[in-house]
């Protein structure tokens, strides 16, 4: 079985059993001669598709253990270069004292949640600077956004039903928290149970902001939007892998700071 990923321009008896396999699941990579050319980029492609992988041509963990020639899909952790000295590269302006104090559980979720590999590590990294560049779990402050002129703290979410808000006091007792800041209570009943250790946050909303369960509603809802943020980042969109995770653009300019940050800094681990 081949021993990690294939990609185009590699060669030899690896990627001669990758094409033969992709040839018996109809995905026809051209001759069948260990060259790793567009035939093979193409039908690797073709078949990432087909099973609602990454469709990126290079043949990774996922990608060949639903080929059948690999025993596990995981995929490379990045956590191992993901040190204090690089994430505050990453946050300029953050005390380096709260990436140390948070950064440990914030990782440890990614990887508890199977998000642990480079994009996505990125993705966490930079959302939590977008979201709360102090690397803290913080609540929402009111604003124009989400409280009316001379009205109740976070009335205009009370009856957002794009949040599952059902009226008063729905807006406050659900308003933004932790590193995502989640945000009404269709997420706090929706993620509740899901947590490495399930709470009732429709009951005790302000569990939201516990920095153990905010790094794990972090990792659990780029987890769940994992492919399309994914091929957002593979076509170069910011600005949707953003809105995936915010709804919005809010933030993006330190979003896109920590990412390209990232990049550099973080060493590569192989495609899926």
């Amino acid at each position: 079985m081949p021993t990690g990923p294939l990609q185009q321009a590699d060669s030899g008896d690896d990627v001669k059993a990758l094409q033969q396999a992709l040839a018996q699941r109809g995905f026809n990579p051209g001759a069948i001669d260990g060259m790793y050319g567009q035939g093979t980029v193409a039908a690797v492609m073709a078949f990432q598709k087909s099973e609602g992988l990454l469709p990126d041509g290079v043949a990774g963990p996922r990608t060949l253990s639903a080929l059948g020639l690999a025993d596990s899909d995981a995929l490379p952790s990045a956590i191992p270069g993901v040190t204090v000295e690089v994430v505050s590269q990453m946050f300029p302006q953050t005390p380096i004292g709260h990436i140390s104090q948070n950064l440990p559980t914030v990782l440890l979720a990614l990887v508890n949640n199977r998000v642990a590999d480079k994009p996505m590590v990125l993705m966490a990294l930079s959302t939590v600077r977008a979201e709360v560049e102090c690397f803290e779990p913080i609540s929402e402050a009111q604003s124009r956004f989400n409280t009316s002129p001379s009205g109740t703290p976070f009335d205009l979410y009370d009856h957002r039903k794009d949040l599952g808000n059902e009226g008063a006091p729905d807006g406050e007792r659900f308003k933004g928290r932790g590193y995502i800041q989640l945000t009404g209570r269709l997420n706090y009943a929706t993620y509740g149970p899901k947590l490495t250790t399930p709470v009732d946050l429709v009951e005790n909303p302000d569990l939201a902001g516990d920095p153990a369960i905010a790094a794990d509603l972090l990792a659990l809802f780029l987890a769940d939007r994992e492919l399309p943020i994914k091929n957002a980042l593979l076509a170069g969109n910011m600005a949707t892998a953003r809105q995936l995770v915010n709804g919005g653009t809010n933030g993006l300019v330190r979003f896109e700071d920590a990412y390209q940050r990232g990049v550099n800094l973080i060493p590569d681990s192989p495609s899926v």
